[in-house]
C-alpha cells in the first residue's frame, strides 16, 4: 500500500507528522512533542546529568529512538521522514532542548546523511557556545568491508550503547568521559540481520525488494538495503549458527559475557524471536560466552520487513550497573511509567 492509501492513515500521505503527535499523546507524562521543526523531548532527566544525550535518524523504525526518551536514556530526539535522515535544524533544536552545563553527545548511526546533518547542527552548536561531542555506531557486519566506503552501517547496537551511554549520563560524568564511554560500547558490539521477505515500499505498495521462493538476504540493511547476497534459506537452527559464528569471529577480544539483541524486522513474530533467542543462547554457551542478558523484541525494525537481527555486546565488568539501571521511557523493556 502506498502512503496514501494506507486504510488506517490520516489522508495528505504523510504518515510521520501524526504519528509524532499520537505518540506524544500516548506517553504524555514522559515525552514532549514540538512541530517547528519536528522533535521530541523527554519531560524527566535524572538531577545529576550534567550532559544531554540526543540521536534520531529516520522513521520506520519505532521504537527506535522516540521509544527511548526518558529519564536513563536520550533527552531529545529529531525524526526523519520515513527511512530518511533528519533535517539538520531538527537535530539543532533538539540538542538545544537537551543540552545540559556540560552540553550534549549526538548518538549518530553510521549513514551518511545522518553523519552530514548531525555535523552541520554540531557546528552550529559550538557557535552558540555549546560543547558538542559524537558517538558514531558502525556495528554491522554485512558492511565490514574494503569495498565499502563508509563503513560498518549502524543497526541495531543502537540501542545497547544508548542504555549504557543513558546511565552512565545520570552518574554525572562530563563530556570527553562519555564520549569516550561511548565509542568504547559501539566497538565493543556487533550486528547481522537477515530477511526472508522485503518491506512494503510505501510508494509502491510492492515489496520493496523481490526475492525467489526459498531463498534468504543474508546482510541486509535497516532502511530495506540489500545483502550482498541471497541464499537459499536453511533451516533456522543452520542459520543461527552461521550468524553466531560470524558475529562472535567478529566482535573484539574480551571478556565473556555479552548482551543479545534478539530483534524483529517488522513483520516478525515474538513466536519466532523467542524461538531464536533459544537458539542463540544455546548457541553462544557451546562458544565459551556467557549470557549477561537479552532483549528479545522488535527495538529497530525497518518497517514490516519479515527478517530479524542479531546483536552481541562484550559486557565490561564495569558496565554491568549501567546496564542495570532502571530506564523511565515508553518502549525500553525495563520501563515503568512511574516517576520516582
Amino acid at each position: 500500500m502506498t502512503f496514501a492509501s494506507m486504510p488506517f492513515h490520516p489522508a495528505g500521505g504523510d504518515p510521520v507528522p501524526p504519528a509524532l503527535r499520537g505518540f506524544a499523546r500516548a506517553h504524555a507524562a514522559l515525552v514532549e512533542f514540538r512541530a517547528d521543526p519536528a522533535h521530541l523531548v523527554a519531560r524527566h532527566r535524572a538531577p545529576g546529568r550534567a550532559v544531554g544525550l540526543v540521536s534520531g535518524g529516520g522513521s520506520g523504525h519505532e521504537p527506535l529512538h522516540a521509544g527511548f526518551l526518558g529519564r536513563g536514556m536520550l533527552d531529545a530526539v529529531a525524526p526523519g521522514k520515513v527511512f530518511a535522515s533528519p533535517h539538520n535544524r531538527q537535530v539543532l533544536e533538539a540538542s538545544r532542548a537537551a543540552a545540559g552545563p556540560g552540553g550534549v553527545i549526538h548518538v549518530v548511526k553510521n549513514y551518511t546523511g545522518d553523519r552530514i546533518n548531525f555535523g552541520i547542527a554540531a557546528e552550529r552548536l559550538r557557535h552558540e557556545g555549546i560543547e558538542v561531542r559524537r558517538v558514531l555506531v558502525d556495528d554491522d557486519l554485512a558492511t565490514d568491508s574494503a569495498d565499502t566506503g563508509t563503513g560498518r552501517r549502524g543497526t541495531g547496537a543502537t540501542i545497547v550503547v544508548e542504555k549504557l551511554l543513558g546511565a552512565a549520563a545520570d552518574t554525572g560524568l562530563g563530556l570527553d568521559e562519555l564520549a569516550a564511554l561511548g565509542a568504547r560500547f559501539a566497538a565493543a558490539s556487533r550486528s547481522l540481520a537477515v530477511a526472508a521477505r522485503a518491506q512494503t515500499s510505501p510508494h509502491t505498495g510492492r515489496p520493496a525488494f523481490e526475492l525467489a521462493e526459498g531463498e534468504l538476504e543474508y546482510g541486509v540493511g535497516i532502511h530495506g538495503e540489500r545483502a550482498a547476497k541471497s541464499v537459499s534459506r536453511p533451516p533456522v537452527e543452520e542459520l543461527a549458527e552461521s550468524m553466531l559464528d560470524e558475529l562472535v569471529a567478529g566482535l573484539p577480544a574480551g571478556p565473556d559475557e555479552v548482551v543479545a539483541v534478539v530483534n524483529g524486522l517488522g513483520g516478525t513474530t515474538l513466536l519466532e524471536l523467542y524461538g531464536l533467542h533459544d537458539l542463540v543462547a544455546a548457541g553462544l554457551e557451546r562458544r565459551g560466552l556467557r549470557l549477561h542478558d537479552a532483549l528479545v523484541g522488535t527495538f529497530v525494525p525497518a518497517l514490516d520487513m519479515a527478517g530479524f537481527s542479531l546483536t552481541l555486546t562484550r559486557m565490561e565488568p564495569e558496565w554491568k550497573d549501567w546496564w542495570a539501571a532502571p530506564a523511565i521511557t515508553p518502549a525500553f523493556p525495563r520501563t515503568t511509567e512511574e516517576i520516582r
